[in-house]
């Protein structure tokens, strides 16, 4: 594997930052929301939301301090991989998670439990806890808003679905909000039944999440076609690479593989080329972007 150009780098580095001030900003809301959690179903569910917001920051970070070791004897390919590893832990935590949201939700609806969102006071005052949970709510969803959309375009650019995937989340952080506020304004007017109906809201959004993402970090494992990182259709740069191969070598089969950001090829059924040409000459896009291209191989 070449070394990443500066761009790519600052990319990089860049994407650690708002890792870790995600980290930071994802911590304080959980703790803000464990002090108001009282016994209402949607603010448990937003706040195990919130805490599930940490695992793909952390494994993001991890994975990329492993991508970049060099490779060992017990490793000789590297350590490529460890972006879809953490890309398969992050989503399998979202839907296990959000399985249980969605049991535990349900339960509550089908047992008809009446929560109770009672007055509290503050330096002599007395309100209603509920004013509490809706601030804390909004707390909740600033932060991860702002950090989110400004993760983005990083992750398109690096081609990351760990990253892409927390950003989505994030993004989308302002829905767990209304629907817990909303949970929450219901049980006020008396409608017990609004908090759990509010949770399964979260909950099944979690699974969304935790679905779609799995299917993506599946098929990179077990070596699928390259995907977008938006969609489950194959990445156009790799669709226009097995292009530019087939045509230049006819009589072959080319077979393209993501292994976390990073494309390899193999050419198979042709006598390996005494010259082969370069990854720059092959990559049909922007010679900037052909860093992607990590591995080129021949075989008959």
């Amino acid at each position: 594997m070449s070394k990443l150009p500066e761009p790519i780098q600052n990319d990089i580095a860049r994407a650690v930052r708002l890792e870790w001030w995600t980290l930071f900003w994802q911590t304080t809301i959980v703790v803000v929301l464990a002090f108001v959690l009282g016994s209402s179903q949607a603010m448990k569910s937003a706040w195990v939301e919130d805490l599930l917001g940490l695992i793909p920051a952390g494994v993001f970070l991890l994975a990329l301090h492993f991508e970049q070791r060099a490779p060992t004897k017990h490793f000789p390919f590297g350590f490529m991989r460890a972006n879809s590893l953490a890309f398969l832990i992050a989503a399998t935590a979202l839907l296990f998670m959000g399985g249980y949201l969605i049991y535990d939700a349900g339960m509550k609806l089908i047992m008809q439990e009446h929560p109770t969102i009672g007055p509290t006071k503050i330096v002599g005052y007395e309100i209603w806890m509920g004013w509490l949970m809706i601030a804390a709510l909004i707390y909740s969803v600033i932060p991860p808003v702002i950090i989110g959309r400004m993760k983005q375009p990083i992750a398109r650019k690096l081609q990351d679905k760990v990253l892409y995937t927390d950003s989505l989340m994030q993004k989308a952080d302002w829905m767990t909000g209304l629907a817990a506020s909303l949970g929450i304004i219901g049980v006020g007017f008396g409608f017990w039944w609004a908090d759990a109906v509010a949770a399964l809201v979260i909950a099944v959004d979690i699974v969304h999440d935790g679905f779609r993402a799995s299917k993506i970090a599946t098929a990179e494992l077990i070596d699928g076609a390259p995907r977008k990182i938006d969609s489950d259709a194959m990445a156009d740069d790799a669709d226009q690479l097995q292009k530019v191969l087939e045509e230049r070598y006819p009589d072959s089969t080319v077979r393209i593989r993501e292994t976390g950001r990073y494309l390899a090829v193999e050419v198979t059924g042709i006598e390996p080329p005494d010259n082969p040409p370069t990854r720059e000459e092959l990559w049909p896009g922007k010679k900037k972007d052909s860093w992607r291209f990590a591995l080129l191989s021949f075989a008959r």
